[in-house]
């Protein structure tokens, strides 16, 4: 009779894990399947001393207006002040930390492209970087031409699918009295 009812917990415990794990499955299947957005700006507008200016801190609060609703589920950042003030209100929006990264570098590019597609897969993401070749390499690694973005309030959004073309989408956002360059 001991030996019965020992079986028969294992039983039960086997088979409750295996409905935890099969029900919890599906939704990581699922969610794998559905394409990956990543969001590119650059940082708000800076003054000849690399801090975020009024017209900045305007363009940062414009940014939660913009994609504050598009269940972002991680922010990527350089370890920069301006790149930092400007997603910080939308961070603070969206109650989520911002990753800090290294700094956009060919060596680099790949690292954080990989990242974000393995960690983030079917997920939306928002990237900031500087106005720099480098910022256009990572553009064009997500599968844009061109030069990406440049201007302060450029936007672009990247749909990355598991088995089709990426699909690229310029926007702008923020004020559009702000300067842009």
């Amino acid at each position: 009779m001991h030996q019965a009812n020992r079986i028969f917990r294992l039983t039960l415990i086997i088979l409750l894990w295996g409905w935890l794990f099969g029900c919890a499955e599906p939704e990581n299947d699922s969610k794998a399947l559905e394409p990956t957005t990543v969001i590119l700006i650059r940082h708000a507008e800076r003054d000849n001393l690399f801090v975020i200016t009024a017209e900045g801190r305007e363009r940062a609060k414009a940014l939660v207006d913009a994609v504050g609703d598009m269940e972002i589920a991680a922010i990527y950042s350089p370890d920069l002040e301006r790149n930092l003030d400007t997603v910080k209100p939308l961070a603070d929006h969206l109650r989520i930390d911002i990753t800090l990264a290294p700094r956009f570098s060919e060596s680099t590019i790949e690292k954080i492209v990989t990242a974000i597609l393995t960690r983030h897969r079917g997920e939306v993401v928002l990237l900031v970087g500087n106005g720099s070749g480098n910022l256009r390499a990572l553009h064009q690694r997500l599968g844009g031409t061109g030069d990406g973005p440049y201007q302060y309030g450029d936007m672009f959004l990247y749909t990355i699918p598991n088995h089709s073309p990426v699909e690229v989408k310029k926007s702008n956002y923020g004020s559009q009295d702000l300067p842009s360059s």
